[in-house]
């Protein structure tokens, strides 16, 4: 293995992404797969993460599928009691799980907010807590990745719940990484822009959506396998000296939006 190989290798190490049944966390699986981790697939649908563990098997990977409900605290408990069950302790946790909303302020109910703020940073707090607490008990390094947002990052419109939360993310992202300094726990959290996934590519076929497109300075849609380099970064030895970031992977929209 070459230098660089070695430096974003993940081979002897035990990666959780949640949400990876569909968009950026099946992308993010196969990618940890590839570097040699062992990947636990989580999401609510446990069919939908075994069919990604089972093509991640298929390609000469090594990967499982548990059930998961982040908004859940026992659920949260259970799925880090089996992961260690299955390959051991997780040393990397990827919470990639979430909802997306686009409405505008007036229109948001009090149901709504609460449901965004508890799948998308309550959950996110949870999976992070029970991570960080089982890694300490073991004296043991580990690294947790934030999926965020270019919305928490700037304004745009019909996201204000959404974005609001992400913005809280990034926050908390740097508030972990704080708390932790005096363990061997990093945290870090990729903000991506606009990417198609399956929670989104109907508005990018709205007029209102190819607006926004129109307006990017890429003049298109990331590919998620183009998240793959900063997920490797950040999960792996090079980035040792990387803490309490919010790295945007957007080719420049938050700082058009700047």
């Amino acid at each position: 293995m070459s230098y660089i190989e070695n430096m974003f290798s993940n081979q002897g190490k035990v990666a959780l992404v949640t949400g990876s049944g569909s968009g950026m966390g099946v992308a993010f699986a196969h990618a940890l797969a590839k570097s040699g981790a062992k990947v636990i697939c989580a999401a609510r649908r446990l069919d939908k993460v075994q069919q990604v563990a089972d093509e991640i098997n298929a390609a000469g990977g090594t990967a499982a599928a548990l059930a998961l409900d982040i908004g859940d605290t026992e659920s949260v408990t259970n799925v880090f009691n089996c992961a260690e069950e299955v390959f051991g302790t997780v040393d990397i946790l990827v919470n990639n799980a979430g909802q997306i909303q686009f409405k505008p302020f007036p229109d948001i109910d009090d149901e709504e907010w609460i449901n965004l703020l508890n799948v998308n940073l309550t959950g996110t707090m949870r999976m992070a807590r029970e991570f960080s607490k089982r890694l300490i008990a073991l004296d043991k390094a580990g690294s947790i990745i934030n999926v965020t947002s270019v919305t928490g990052m700037q304004t745009l419109k019909n996201v204000p719940c959404y974005g609001s939360v992400k913005a809280a993310l990034n926050q908390l992202t740097k508030q972990i990484a704080a708390d932790l300094f005096d363990t061997k726990i990093r945290c870090n959290a990729i903000a991506p822009g606009y990417f198609m996934t399956e929670m989104v590519d109907w508005y990018f076929e709205t007029e209102q959506g190819q607006a926004e497109v129109a307006r990017l300075p890429s003049k298109r849609i990331g590919d998620v396998k183009e998240l793959e380099g900063a997920l490797l970064l950040l999960s792996s030895q090079a980035s040792s000296f990387i803490n309490g970031a919010v790295l945007p992977v957007d080719y420049g929209h938050s700082v058009l939006l700047a």
